[in-house]
């Protein structure tokens, strides 16, 4: 179901604002009107800036112990009916996954933000990494689909962060912002459209009133089941164990089966319309520079640059990393004949494209700290150029 977003909370114009204020306003835009989280750089401006809005419009923030908690108290709050959201950085990402499988079991829509960092361990609290994009992928344990979304501006830090909400509710699954310092901390641009102009989605409902024979957890003809708040009357019963679709236990190997089929489902039947790429200069390019994040910036200029030189390069920048964009990543490989991926760790995201692609597959990475230098990414591209 879409409605508009509501009147009064939206910060609409045009302003000029730091990515990581950029995402809150993106929350609240979509509806999110709950917020848990616990302080760590460089996310902790999304909490402050969060803390001072939600207290204006009927939200609710509050400060967590930890991310343990802070991932239970956004599942607690989505199934009491308010849109939820927590942000963090990889060390409090960590913390959070086994929570996270609970929300991909349990089906309970809310957004989880990640400004990346580099690490591992405490590492470079107050610079940059793209260190936890596999993380998010295969982290938690069991099989899960996750829908994430890598924004390279400010402006898409709102524009991702509210497509982020009207994923995880149009889906019921937990819906990641893979973020990193150089976008969080970075001040920009961002154009808010009015409220009215603004698709926000909200989660499907049921149709009918409580009774014995409802089954919370049977799926419509979409493969996603209405969603119940608490206190609606409805009987409802919420585990992370395996259930049935009546939400109690059902402990065995053909139960799990038809659950994890039709949860895993959820993703992989829409991955085509969920992956999404940019491509620039791909028409007849001989080499495709991939990249994503704020290492998109980089690579940018540095194609710009061979490109005045004659070398025909072109550029296919991630802004899903989950479900991965494998027709397009095929395609592009396949174009050009050759791949060069860069990112901020020793090669992530190089594996995926590895394993959909036939074509030879360059790396030029960095373990974080600094952007790769549009000059040096220049180089290197020359040389595989040749």
């Amino acid at each position: 179901m879409v409605s508009g977003a509501e009147e009064g909370a939206v910060l609409t114009g045009t302003h000029f604002m730091k990515g990581d204020y950029a995402c809150a306003e993106g929350a609240i835009a979509a509806g999110c009107r709950f917020f848990a989280g616990y302080p760590i750089t460089p996310a902790t401006e999304i909490a402050i800036r969060m803390s001072a809005r939600l207290d204006h419009i009927g939200g609710n923030y509050i400060q967590m112990e930890d991310e343990v908690a802070s991932m239970a108290a956004i599942l607690g709050a989505s199934n009491a009916g308010v849109k939820a959201m927590t942000a963090t950085s990889g060390p409090g990402f960590s913390l959070m996954l086994e929570n996270i499988g609970l929300g991909f079991m349990t089906e309970t829509p809310c957004v989880v933000v990640n400004v990346q960092r580099g690490g591992p361990s405490t590492g470079l609290p107050t610079l940059v990494g793209q260190g936890d994009m596999l993380q998010a992928r295969w982290g938690s344990h069991g099989d899960y689909e996750p829908v994430a979304y890598v924004p390279s501006s400010v402006q898409e830090m709102f524009d991702y962060t509210l497509k982020a909400f009207n994923t995880a509710e149009s889906l019921r699954i937990p819906v990641f912002l893979l973020a990193d310092q150089v976008i969080g901390h970075m001040t920009g641009k961002v154009v808010i459209p009015r409220a009215g102009e603004l698709e926000v989605m909200d989660r499907p409902r049921p149709q009918k009133p409580p009774g014995p024979d409802f089954k919370p957890f049977a799926p419509g003809p979409d493969g996603v089941p209405p969603m119940v708040h608490a206190g609606e009357g409805y009987n409802i019963h919420v585990t992370g164990l395996t259930h049935d679709e009546r939400g109690y236990p059902s402990i065995n190997a053909t139960a799990h089966a038809d659950l994890q089929r039709r949860l895993l489902g959820k993703v992989r039947s829409r991955a085509n319309e969920l992956a999404e790429v940019e491509i620039r200069y791909g028409e007849e390019a001989r080499l495709m520079v991939l990249t994503y994040g704020s290492m998109y910036r980089s690579a940018l200029q540095a194609v710009q640059m061979v490109r005045q030189k004659g070398l025909k390069v072109g550029l296919l920048r991630l802004i899903t990393a989950w479900p991965f964009p494998t027709e397009a990543v095929r395609q592009a490989g396949e174009a050009a004949g050759r791949l060069l991926v860069t990112e901020l760790n020793m090669g992530q995201m190089l594996h995926p494209v590895k394993e959909v692609v036939d074509c030879p597959v360059h790396f030029e990475g960095h373990p974080g700290g600094a952007l790769i230098q549009p000059e040096v990414l220049a180089r290197r591209i020359q040389e595989v150029y040749r």
